[in-house]
């Protein structure tokens, strides 16, 4: 018996001297469990908490990072195909993010533009690189995911001013703002996360020469799902619909689109991460257009990359 239970306490030595690094977290170590403590270790694995900003692709996650956390980061949006013709339209995004309290992050941006476009309906041809102009994106949380609660909560504000149009590539002066609510939970506890976005965003712009500012505005409902397959990789899929308005209050529907596709996030170290998203359009209809697909007010295929770096 006494050599029974020696050879127990070596293999829980063991067994915590090699889980015991792989249970960091990003912020502190987790305290070894008081009670049965052999079962817990080899049930988690090296499976820490995870922070679910960008995990879901161009759904966001509601985690902003912990206090005191600061960022770099290079994001670009793509968006691919039109009616018509040959559409390519990319924009480059610097960013810096900095939370400066355990509910409240901010992140001031850049914006670099190309579109190149050609014999699309209703458009231009144009093949230029441009500044686009400058945003800010404020975070509150307003519940944190934890024991007490398994929903995380947060909204988001994101004015914007650009002297380029994105989709166009044409110059222009547009103000705008995207509001949203970001809601996500973990299914299975470290590996199987959710989120669901409801998103608003209004905007005016004037053309150079144009007497008056057009109004516009768009409805998102976004949702996505991701299983963290190693430690340092989750891979998932994304549903997005969003609806087009002119006028800023859902005054008039011009067109709607759904899309689905898939997201990879890889954490390299604790402080530096790549996060992907490409989407397809699906489904989708332009008012008085009786073709399949909304081709005029969306692209057909649309991708993100983020890549951050904390300091």
């Amino acid at each position: 018996m006494k050599l029974e239970a020696a050879q127990a306490r070596m293999a829980l030595i063991a067994m915590t001297v090699l889980a015991g690094p792989a249970m960091v977290s990003r912020a502190h170590a987790d305290p070894l469990p008081s009670a049965s403590p052999l079962l817990p270790i080899f049930a988690s694995g090296p499976f820490h908490e995870m922070e679910t900003k960008y995990l879901f692709g161009f759904t966001e996650g509601a985690d902003i990072g912990a206090e005191g956390e600061k960022a770099v980061e290079l994001e670009t949006t793509a968006g691919f195909g039109r009616r018509g013709g040959r559409y390519h339209a990319i924009e480059q995004e610097l960013e810096f993010e900095q939370v400066v309290t355990q509910n409240f992050a901010y992140e001031l941006s850049a914006h670099g533009l190309y579109n190149n476009i050609h014999n699309v309906e209703g458009m231009d041809n144009i093949n230029r690189a441009a500044f686009g102009g400058l945003s800010a994106k404020f975070r509150y949380l307003l519940l944190g995911r934890g024991p007490e609660s398994p929903l995380g909560l947060t909204f988001i504000f994101e004015p914007e001013w650009a002297r380029v149009e994105g989709d166009t590539g044409m110059n222009t002066q547009l103000w705008g703002s995207t509001f949203k609510i970001v809601a996500d939970t973990e299914l299975v506890p470290n590996r199987l996360y959710a989120a669901v976005n409801l998103s608003y965003a209004p905007e005016v712009a004037k053309s150079p020469g144009a007497t008056g500012w057009e109004r516009a505005s768009s409805l998102g409902v976004t949702g996505a799902l991701s299983w963290r397959f190693t430690p340092r990789i989750a891979i998932g899929a994304e549903v997005e619909h969003y609806h087009a308005f002119d006028g800023l209050y859902f005054n008039r529907e011009v067109g709607h689109a759904w899309y689905v596709g898939p997201t990879l996030q890889i954490n390299f170290t604790n402080k530096t991460l790549l996060a992907l998203a490409f989407s397809t359009q699906v489904a989708g209809h332009a008012v008085a257009d009786p073709r399949r697909l909304d081709l005029t007010n969306f692209e057909k295929y649309h991708f993100n990359m983020k890549f951050e770096v904390e300091f």
